[in-house]
């Protein structure tokens, strides 16, 4: 069996003390150079993870913020996976929604559209998970 993409997280598992050993970029370095994609998966918000690790743009995507962000370090795009005004666990289907970006994560392809897991009609609705 042949594995096409690497999802990993970031703190306690790449990082250590909030570092990434060379070593460790060395070997995401060789693994990219297979062809295989790299999806770092964190609960960091965005800017704190670009400026603790410099090389991000070794991933092909990067999900940060529990979920709530896909971001494209070559493009330089960012996309919501969620409503901003709601990232909070008090939402009814955050538990969803946050097993729903892990799995968009480990199943994503190139020129692959991604959907919000999570939306509503309207401030008033409920929130609706698929």
């Amino acid at each position: 069996m042949r594995y096409h993409v690497l999802a990993t997280d970031y703190d306690g598992t790449l990082a250590h003390d909030g570092r990434v050993d060379d070593d460790t970029v060395a070997a995401l370095k060789r693994l990219a150079n297979t062809g295989r994609k790299l999806v770092l998966v964190t609960g960091r918000e965005l800017d704190d993870l670009l400026a603790a690790f410099p090389q991000a743009e070794l991933f092909d995507r990067i999900v940060a913020e529990n979920g709530a962000l896909l971001h494209h370090p070559a493009g330089q795009t960012t996309t919501p996976l969620g409503d901003p005004r709601r990232r909070s666990s008090s939402r009814p289907c955050a538990a969803a929604a946050s097993t729903r970006s892990r799995s968009a994560a480990s199943s994503w392809r190139p020129g692959t559209p991604t959907r919000p897991p999570c939306s509503r009609r309207s401030a008033s609705s409920a929130w609706s998970c698929r």
